[in-house]
């Protein structure tokens, strides 16, 4: 290869051996999305998770119900800012109102389990809509939180805390 003659990307498609061209470097329109994962009747299931709570979630078109363990989220969720935290994914994607939500959870405190509740809600939505993946891959709903408390160890009164220390 001589150094007199410039080289340009054009230029490529004319060495030989190289039988590509440039249809088949531009990926195609039709992106191949996965088949949404519906069951016989008409729900996605998926299951959340949030430092010890663990949510089954069943997502079905409807007017916006979100029941957890058989109550309303409006009385199982008493905070408000636990509330926002569930109906979070609906707002992202701009579904508010178009799906019923049957949730049942079990372990952990208010806040894992709404947490738990709504990673299950933004895989349920994925697995119903693929579309959606993307703004809610985004906003980091799809990621499991992964932080749970710190066992206690021995010698030790908490986690890290130690006896306090006495010099006499």
């Amino acid at each position: 290869m001589s150094s007199a003659t410039p080289q340009t990307f054009a230029s490529l498609k004319d060495l030989p051996g190289s039988s590509a061209t440039a249809v088949d470097a531009v990926p195609s329109e039709s992106t191949d999305l996965p088949e949404p994962k519906i069951d016989a009747q008409g729900r996605a299931y998926a299951t959340g998770k949030r430092k010890n709570a663990v949510a089954r979630v069943w997502i079905k078109p409807g007017s916006g119900r979100v029941t957890v363990n058989g109550r309303d989220s409006t009385v199982y969720f008493a905070r408000p800012v636990l509330r926002m935290i569930v109906s979070q994914p609906f707002g992202i994607v701009a579904r508010v109102d178009q799906y019923d939500v049957v949730a049942t959870v079990v372990g952990g405190g208010l806040s894992g389990q709404a947490g738990a509740v709504r990673h299950g809600i933004s895989k349920a939505l994925t697995y119903f809509e693929p579309v959606l993946r993307g703004p809610l891959k985004a906003a980091g709903f799809l990621t499991r939180d992964s932080r749970v408390v710190e066992r206690k160890k021995y010698g030790r009164a908490k986690a890290r805390r130690s006896f306090q220390f006495s010099k006499r």
